[in-house]
C-alpha cells in the first residue's frame, strides 16, 4: 500500500530476496498491484512468495508518520510483520530508519498513523509499557546499566520479565531460579565466564552481545535491530550474526533488521523494505 512515487514495484537485487521499495519521504496514494486487492499491502504482494500468509500479523504500522516542524521524517508508512520472518530495512543515511524504529517502540510520538501488536493499537502507550507488551530495542548505541557486572544487567532484566521487584525478606541471592535463567542467557549470547566484569570493562562487542542478552530475557515478542554490527571489528561481528540467526529459528518471533552491510543483510534477511 505504500511504494516510492506511489507506486510498488517488485525488484530483486542480486543475491537477495525480491525487495518493495518503499518511501520514508513521498505521499503515499492507494494504489493496488496486480494480484492484489484492498485491504493487502502492496509490499506484502511483492513478497507473497516468501511468507505463508495465513501466519496471523502480529504487528503493523498503518499511515505512520512524524513530522518535526515542516520536515516530514517518516510518511505515511504502513507495513505488516509476521511471526517467523526477519525483515531488513535498509536505505540511506537520513532515510527514516531509525526514526521509524524509534516510532514503533515509543521513543518518539507519532504525528499521524497507528501501531498494532497482535491487533491491539498500541500507539499510544510509552515506550516502557512497549516493552512489557512485548517489543524488544537494541539501538544504535549501546544501553547497558554500565557500573553493574554482566551477570547484574542480565539479573535486573529476567526480574523485570518475572515481575520480581525488591523484597527486603527475601535477598536476591535466594532467588536461584533467576540466577540460573540469567546464567542460562550469558551462557548462550557467550558471556558466561565474564559475569563478574562490569558492563563498562567489556569491549563493544561484548556490549553488544550484552544488550542482546538482555532482550532475551524481557521475552519480547518482537526483536529489533538498529545496526547490530556498528563499530565492531571484523572479529566481532560473526559472533553477533549467529546470535541473531538462532533468535530466527524461533518461528514465533518477529525480527526487524536496520542495516548498512549488504552482506549482512543477505545472510539474513527473509524479506527486504528499501
Amino acid at each position: 500500500r505504500s511504494a516510492t512515487s506511489g507506486e510498488a514495484n517488485q525488484s530483486v537485487m542480486p543475491g537477495l530476496v525480491p525487495a518493495i521499495h518503499v518511501s520514508f519521504h513521498k505521499p503515499v496514494r492507494k494504489t493496488w498491484m496486480p494480484g492484489t486487492r484492498p485491504g493487502m499491502t502492496a509490499e506484502r504482494a511483492a513478497t507473497g512468495n516468501q511468507t505463508d500468509t495465513s501466519m496471523p500479523i502480529a504487528l503493523e504500522t498503518r499511515d505512520l508518520t512524524i513530522r518535526f516542524g515542516g520536515h516530514v521524517a517518516v510518511d505515511h508508512v504502513s507495513c505488516t510483520f509476521r511471526p517467523g520472518e526477519l525483515t531488513a530495512i535498509v536505505g540511506p543515511n537520513g532515510a527514516g530508519k531509525t526514526t521509524y524504529f524509534n516510532l514503533i517502540s515509543g521513543q518518539l510520538r507519532a504525528s499521524e498513523g497507528e501501531v498494532l501488536l497482535n491487533g491491539t493499537d498500541i500507539t499510544r502507550l510509552s515506550a516502557p509499557l512497549r516493552t512489557r507488551a512485548g517489543l524488544g530495542r537494541a539501538f544504535q548505541l549501546t544501553n547497558l546499566f554500565p557500573n553493574l557486572s554482566v551477570e547484574e544487567n542480565v539479573r535486573l532484566a529476567v526480574q523485570a520479565a518475572a515481575n520480581v521487584h525488591y523484597d527486603m525478606l527475601r535477598p536476591w541471592m535466594t532467588r536461584t531460579d533467576l540466577i540460573a535463567r540469567a546464567d542460562a542467557i550469558l551462557d548462550q549470547v557467550a558471556l558466561g565466564p565474564r559475569g563478574d566484569v562490569a558492563a563498562t570493562a567489556l569491549s563493544h562487542g561484548d556490549q553488544r552481545k550484552l544488550e542482546v542478552g538482555l532482550m532475551i530475557a524481557l521475552q519480547p515478542k518482537v526483536f529489533m535491530f538498529d545496526e547490530p554490527t556498528a563499530g565492531m571489528s571484523v572479529d566481532e561481528v560473526p559472533v553477533v550474526l549467529d546470535l541473531i540467526a538462532r533468535l530466527k529459528q524461533d518461528a514465533s518471533k518477529i525480527i526487524l533488521l536496520v542495516e548498512h552491510k549488504m552482506d549482512v543483510v543477505r545472510s539474513l534477511a527473509d524479506r527486504i523494505i528499501v
